[in-house]
């Protein structure tokens, strides 16, 4: 009779392991030719090695290794901060982190900068801690954005922050929901900042009134008082990296746009984990030089383009061959989604007064917030597409429904229609999930937008040129 042994695997969060892999980039050169980077590859397992295959092929290495080596100083520090007896902030996407930076005794982290590492690095993806969530009874309506990394929290074996600080209400309910629930659960205290939908001269003086008290919360957390220097540094920085964005914008209205589609997602990292950091600068600068190049090489512009596609509100972040290389590959440049789309202002250096009105302008036009937390949800959305679509002579749009994205599925058609009324671009309506893999198959998100592209797009850009 043969016996089975099962092996009881210790459980692991997913920042201790995401920081344990990080670990691995200490020992790589600047520079990896193609021979080193397949014997990395190798020996890496599948989901892990399907991302860095895809960030460190020689076309974009330069800012691939960049972009990661910003994420193991984000790691890293944070790591550091605990062990020095600072304080760790968990944020939500929405936050902007120049705030928290701006503190000697407070570090960042953001929960879905986290859950999309733990998907993109982790073999076995982010499954494990979505399903822990579920299991203690969590509707599955819920995000997998933050939910993955809320679930890894609530195994009570992953790295715990001390505040968590929640400033999605209104833009994304079931944000605030579900960092509310580890709040109580975990015992973390929670600081809510309020942003009324009002977006009047007095809906802003409200939100102003309320990031002012949070701010006064944080002092009380971190044991100090914000320091003028210290904002103006991060403010100033900021500052630059608002000028590097604004360099890529520009860049993408090239035909064929010579900005790597992938160059989107590594985009919303560094504004979400690190804007305001010399790091920050060194990604975007790198960013700029690859575009550059693409720009001035008569090959990759030889190549063409056959469609110029944006998300209008999420894309697909589980799998990076074949969902941003596929799209290279069939020629398709992609322009990102709406958590890259920023419409970002230099910050006024004169006075800590006009610093900070500055940086709650950031927070009040940050990402979804601007959209699905202004006055009309529609109208705000389709503005911003609608300004997107002309800036960057987009003829393709393509909306990810998330499942948990109740609030963007009840205007979706109203959305599509008003684009293709004032843009003649039409929209592809796909479901899916972001974060999970098991919900849509990637070869059946590849068709779609393939049919899409082939049998809606392209007839349409030939009657445009029969017309010509």
């Amino acid at each position: 009779m043969m016996t089975t042994l099962a092996i009881k695997r210790k459980p692991e969060g997913l920042f201790n392991r995401v920081y344990s892999l990080f670990g691995v980039l200490k020992k790589l050169p600047d520079r990896l030719s193609e021979e080193e980077l397949e014997g990395v590859v190798k020996v890496l397992p599948p989901d892990t090695a399907n991302t860095f295959s895809s960030l460190l092929k020689p076309s974009i290495q330069e800012a691939g290794l960049a972009f990661l080596k910003l994420l193991l100083t984000w790691l890293e520090e944070a790591v550091q901060a605990k062990k020095d007896g600072k304080k760790v902030v968990l944020l939500p996407f929405n936050f902007p982190p120049e705030i928290v930076h701006a503190f000697d005794n407070l570090y960042p982290l953001t929960s879905e900068v986290l859950t999309t590492l733990g998907v993109a690095a982790l073999e076995g993806q982010g499954e494990r801690y979505w399903n822990y969530a579920m299991g203690l009874g969590l509707p599955d309506h819920l995000c997998s954005a933050n939910t993955i990394e809320l679930g890894s929290i609530l195994t009570g074996v992953d790295f715990k922050p001390d505040v968590i600080i929640s400033g999605a209400s209104g833009a994304c309910d079931v944000n605030a929901k579900i960092h509310e629930f580890v709040s109580l659960y975990m015992d973390v205290p929670q600081i809510i900042l309020e942003k009324p939908t009002d977006d009047t001269k007095r809906g802003r003086a409200y939100f102003l009134k309320n990031y002012l008290r949070m701010i006064k919360e944080l002092e009380a957390v971190a044991g100090e008082e914000l320091k003028e220097e210290n904002l103006y540094r991060v403010a100033a920085t900021a500052n630059r990296c608002t000028e590097l964005y604004y360099d890529l914008w520009e860049l993408k209205k090239h035909v064929p746009c010579p900005v790597p589609g992938v160059f989107s997602l590594l985009l919303a990292g560094t504004r979400f984990a690190m804007w305001g950091r010399e790091e920050a600068i060194d990604v975007l600068e790198s960013m700029i030089r690859v575009s550059r190049r693409n720009l001035e090489d008569e090959e990759y512009n030889a190549r063409g383009e056959v469609a110029r596609l944006i998300f209008t509100y999420l894309s697909y972040y589980f799998d990076f061959v074949r969902f941003y290389d596929w799209l290279e590959e069939k020629r398709i440049n992609t322009f990102g989604d709406f958590l890259q789309v920023a419409f970002l202002k230099p910050i006024d250096l004169t006075s800590m007064e006009t610093m900070l009105e500055g940086i709650v302008d950031s927070a009040w036009t940050a990402v979804m917030t601007r959209q699905m937390g202004s006055s009309s949800m529609s109208l705000k959305w389709i503005d911003d597409v609608v300004h997107v679509i002309k800036e960057w002579n987009i003829n393709a749009a393509v909306y990810c429904g998330h499942h948990s994205c109740k609030q963007t599925w009840s205007v979706f058609t109203i959305t599509r229609n008003e684009i293709m009324k004032r843009t003649g671009v039409p929209t592809l309506g796909l479901q899916g999930d972001s974060w999970i893999r098991n919900m849509t198959p990637i070869t059946v998100i590849q068709q779609e937008i393939e049919q899409f592209i082939n049998n809606v797009v392209a007839p349409q850009g030939r009657r445009r040129r029969v017309r010509a």
